[in-house]
């Protein structure tokens, strides 16, 4: 209850001050912001972003300018499928085998332009950039409630396509950060850059998680997520052989 009377205080800011974007409302998604261009051109200025040759992209409309640039830098970008419902959980965006980076990017349009791999095919990480509706001073942040990003993490933790040095990043309105003491989970995932489009704050370093919790994770999501049905099972032949 305490994160999500933030999420709606700074969702109901973002409206009440002009700050959010198409689109409307902003309330029960990533929240599309004014400056979000200006916040990805921030981000792209940064070394974590110059060293990376593969980010790892929410879907969201306040990181499209995050991946448009991306791609026009020369990065390959990884956008997970939506819940992970697939077997191949993960969509590939390769600048070298696209031609309209615009429409490759959208929500819609990386469906269709992007390939579909599974985890097993897919390159490390270089640095991740997630989506969120606020975010601390700390580098704790809040999404819209459903998990998916911290989820996603764990996966790519336990496939060992990053790590505890990997890089984690969110671009957002300054409206968005929030000097509050919130109490995280040991599953939530701490961010190492967070970008808006007037500044650049880098909070001292937390530990990520290390993989998935199992015990967080019910039968039904176990059930509807082939990864993690698949990474169970390695698990329990890693510990029968």
């Amino acid at each position: 209850m305490e994160k999500q009377a933030l999420r709606e205080r700074v969702w109901d800011d973002l409206e009440e001050s002009g700050v959010a974007r198409f689109p409307f409302p902003p309330h029960g998604r990533i929240p599309n912001v004014a400056g979000a261009s200006e916040a990805a051109d921030r981000l792209a200025a940064q070394p974590e972003w110059e060293s990376a040759t593969t980010i790892k992209a929410n879907p969201d409309a306040p990181q499209l300018p995050v991946r448009r640039r991306a791609l026009r830098d020369g990065k390959t970008v990884y956008m997970a499928v939506p819940r992970l419902r697939d077997e191949k959980c993960f969509l590939k965006l390769d600048p070298a085998d696209l031609e309209d980076y615009d429409a490759a990017t959208t929500v819609s349009g990386s469906s269709t332009h992007g390939e579909q791999l599974g985890p097993d095919e897919i390159d490390r990480v270089d640095l991740i950039v997630s989506g969120s509706v606020a975010v601390t001073e700390d580098g704790g942040r809040i999404g819209k409630g459903e998990g998916y990003s911290d989820l996603e993490y764990a996966v790519l933790r336990e496939l060992e396509l990053v790590d505890e040095t990997t890089p984690v990043a969110t671009t957002v309105h300054d409206r968005q950060v929030i000097d509050e003491a919130i109490t995280f989970a040991a599953h939530d995932v701490a961010m190492d850059l967070v970008v808006t489009p007037e500044r650049v704050i880098r909070p001292e370093g937390s530990d990520q998680p290390a993989g998935l919790d199992w015990d967080l994770l019910d039968d039904e999501r176990r059930d509807e997520i082939p990864v993690l049905r698949r990474l169970e099972e390695d698990a329990m032949d890693a510990r029968d052989p």
